[in-house]
């Protein structure tokens, strides 16, 4: 936001110094990026004597003139009428760059050298005269710069406003918060206009078909106005913030714009069919072409502006073509409205159309603002184009904005603030920012609070108090210490876990992701989840920043696929990567989503890389199953088992590939290879495998003190089993089994084949596993084992109808 300290001193006396009043108004909470000189781009102007003027040999309208600049004499082709030789006149030298934006270099004109131009006041931006060029006082030397012969200074002040300060984006906005600053009044413009009848009503209407979108919309009508230039005193203050004068309609709308923070649009009256405004949403796929002269296509949710049959306008965004003003308009609509900001933000984005009405809106503007613009811009139009004013204004208004009264401590405000402030210093500081503030029954602690409808950003009592520190001064609260000396804590457990994890995870040689936890509303369908999963109930976001970021997550598989996606679209294709983070459920009991913390793991490409001595070997369903058991078993969880998973269990790995990670009976996890389909719907065409777990079920599992076993005192004996059971029989229960037999001497069991194939029979496979045998109090001999083996293996014979290879 640019604000020129000359527009500045219309509404407030500034007694400051520039500089110091730059950082007066940052440390009011407005950033000041940059104060510069208005008149910089004079600096290449300086006076100038015309010594000789003498007709050009090629152009009968063009004199060459030898203008002395103080230094030296130039030759300067001209063109103006009023150029004699001995007046003082402004010589803009090469390398100017005049306000329009034209940069002038020496140049040969009709054959002549021209050093340079002289100039009209109005191509200075110094007036609205272009007939001929500046006449200076005679009393100048030449070479005097422009800007210091004319007494030329003005400040222009260049803020980074933060978005919940909508009303700080105009002119008054600023000189507001100087006026509180210098505790000097406010002036404000006249908005006042006494209407003798109501004719416009008679002339025109305004329907809100849409009123969730547009709350408010307010009309003036004013005719026979003349389409000109603007005069100089509005030309200037446009072109003192960088905006480009257009014609006195256009600039009116602007420049009220700009003093107010209200929008307005001013619409060719005789080009509304029907001369009437009807506001309503867009009709899906409709098309309309705006100002720019680019045709869009519309959605459902988009508000227009339209007359008897047509759109005429984007509400919020921009004018149509059709109806702009134009040098024969007679007749201009004044249109001055309150759009809900949601509305005018996700249009301005899906359009790609950011404009100075649009940013304003987004954040919201003044409800009650509308009718005060829309005055300002008629009288002006009346003072400035002639026009004649219809009596009577439109102002339909279904959807009432009221503020919401707050009620604020004063002893919270003090605490939380560190400040010591009774509650008259309080009232007045928020009074002076035009607050209304009552007592609540002569409490001494406690004051109703009800912001102007200019402040959007105040809805609580925490906005409250940042006004009173604000207006207080920071550098006025106390450095205060606390009254007890700080004493660290150890992390929450659940935190201590997600670390451990981490460390663990990257030891095992992943890399840790992060994605975002707004994934598109398409996820699991992605994923191919069924309609009853409890995962496809998302929480959705009520203003997203794009449709991919619509929802959030209840998984975090498609973040962990997304990365993949990401990687091999940059041809990395050996992939271990993990996430630990949070995934949001919805329930039927509380209002807040469950939040449970999940970790995931994926693997993809080679199991190692290849080198001089081995090949690169493709993971497999195995691999990622040992990383998480080994991550499980560095936590010391002990009755994990992998069990096998129907084949519509999980609908994003593959049937067959899968297993689910049981802690006693309660499922924790899962691992399996990545369905196809799901990849294919991700563009990966590589074979991925997972792990995921839930680490709100498992920290509960987790031993509180560490558990050490000493060096075991004597050898152990080793013995290898193998037997041939049907094909349907889980390994795994093979092995519970042989456990379950609670023999004291076995020690370990470790699988280390499963086979099917010749010469096992069709439906049968081979399981092999050692056992590992070991006595506390002796040193083992193979007596002691025999029997022991021979027994555990006739048991398992008989438990899975096996048979011996």
């Amino acid at each position: 936001m640019k604000v020129s300290l000359s527009w500045l001193k219309d509404y407030v006396d500034v007694t400051m110094d520039p500089a110091v009043l730059a950082d007066a108004l940052t440390m009011a909470g407005l950033e000041v990026d940059s104060v510069s000189d208005r008149y910089a781009y004079l600096d290449g102007v300086i006076v100038g004597r015309v010594d000789e003027v003498a007709p050009h040999p090629n152009a009968d309208k063009l004199t060459l003139c030898r203008v002395n600049t103080g230094e030296g004499q130039v030759s300067v082709v001209c063109g103006a009428p009023n150029v004699k030789q001995g007046m003082l006149a402004a010589l803009a030298k090469p390398g100017t760059v005049l306000p329009h934006g034209t940069r002038l270099e020496k140049n040969i004109i009709r054959g002549e050298t021209s050093e340079g131009m002289l100039c009209s006041d109005a191509e200075l931006g110094l007036g609205d005269d272009p007939g001929g060029i500046m006449s200076l006082n005679t009393s100048l030397k030449p070479g005097t710069g422009l800007a210091q012969a004319l007494d030329l200074s003005d400040t222009v002040f260049e803020l980074d406003l933060t978005p919940n300060r909508p009303d700080c984006l105009s002119v008054i906005g600023i000189a507001r918060e100087i006026a509180i600053i210098q505790n000097t009044p406010l002036k404000y413009p006249d908005y006042a206009i006494e209407d003798k009848a109501d004719t416009i009503h008679q002339m025109t209407s305004v329907k809100i078909e849409a009123p969730d979108h547009c709350p408010r919309y307010a009309a003036r009508l004013v005719a026979t106005v003349k389409v000109t230039p603007s005069p100089f005193w509005l030309q200037n203050r446009l072109l003192s913030v960088g905006l480009r004068p257009i014609n006195n309609i256009v600039d009116i709308t602007n420049f009220v714009m700009l003093e107010t923070g209200q929008p307005l649009h001013a619409f060719d009256f005789d080009n509304l069919t029907e001369n009437r405004i009807v506001v309503r949403l867009a009709a899906a796929g409709e098309k309309f072409t705006t100002l720019d002269e680019k045709e869009r296509s519309l959605d459902s949710e988009m508000l227009m502006i339209c007359d008897g049959e047509k759109a005429v306008g984007v509400g919020g965004v921009m004018g149509g073509l059709n109806s702009e003003i134009e040098n024969d308009t007679a007749r201009v609509l004044i249109e001055g409205a309150y759009f809900i900001p949601v509305s005018i933000r996700r249009t301005s984005k899906k359009l790609g159309l950011n404009t100075d009405a649009s940013h304003r809106f987004e954040r919201g503007v003044d409800p009650e603002g509308c009718v005060r613009a829309v005055n300002r811009a008629a009288k002006l139009m009346v003072e400035i184009a002639g026009g004649t004013l219809v009596d009577g204004i439109i102002d339909e208004y279904p959807r009432l904005q009221t503020a919401k009264d707050i009620e604020l401590g004063v002893k919270r405000t003090n605490r939380l603030l560190g400040t010591d402030l009774d509650r008259n210093q309080i009232q007045q500081f928020l009074e002076s920012i035009e607050f209304k503030v009552e007592p609540i029954d002569r409490n001494e602690d406690r004051l109703k609070v009800t912001p102007p409808t200019f402040r959007v950003d105040v809805s609580r009592r925490e906005d409250l108090m940042e006004e009173v520190a604000r207006l207080s001064g920071y550098n006025n609260i106390p450095t205060t210490f606390p009254a007890m000396p700080a004493e660290g804590r150890p992390p929450a457990h659940r935190i201590r876990l997600r670390n451990r994890i981490k460390g663990l995870m990257s030891g095992f040689g992943f890399t840790e992701a992060i994605a975002y936890s707004f994934v598109p509303e398409s996820s699991c369908d992605q994923l191919r989840m069924k309609e009853p999963d409890p995962r496809r109930s998302m929480i959705r976001i009520l203003n997203p920043l794009s449709e991919d970021q619509a929802a959030m997550r209840t998984s975090l598989v498609p973040g962990i696929l997304e990365t993949m996606r990401h990687n091999m679209a940059r041809q990395i294709k050996n992939l271990k990567l993990f996430e630990t983070g949070k995934i949001f459920l919805k329930t039927d009991q509380q209002v807040l989503p469950r939040e449970p913390e999940m970790l995931i793991a994926l693997w993809t490409g080679a199991r190692t890389d290849a080198s001089w001595h081995s090949r690169e070997n493709p993971c497999d369903f195995y691999d990622i199953k040992g990383a998480a058991e080994a991550l499980m078993q560095a936590l010391k969880l002990d009755g994990i088992r992998f069990t096998a998973m129907a084949d519509d269990a999980c609908e994003y790995t593959r049937p067959g590939h899968s297993a689910q990670i049981m802690a006693s009976d309660s499922p924790v996890g899962l691992v399996g290879e990545i369905n196809r389909r799901v990849s294919d719907s991700y563009d990966l065409r590589q074979t991925a495998f997972i792990f995921e777990l839930d680490l709100e079920k498992i920290a509960g599992l987790i031993p509180q003190t560490r558990q050490s076993n000493p060096i075991p005192r004597f050898p152990a004996i080793y013995r290898d089993i193998t037997i041939i059971v049907d094909r349907g029989i889980e390994t795994q229960s093979v092995l519970e089994a042989a456990e379950n037999f609670q023999e004291k001497l076995i020690e370990n069991l470790n699988l280390f084949d499963v086979f099917e194939g010749d010469p096992i029979a069709a439906g049968r496979k081979s399981v092999s596993f050692r056992i590992t045998y070991r006595s506390p109090g002796k040193t083992l001999v193979d007596d002691d084992v025999n029997d022991l083996h021979k027994s555990i293996t006739e048991r398992l014979l008989n438990a899975f109808d096996a048979t011996l290879p």
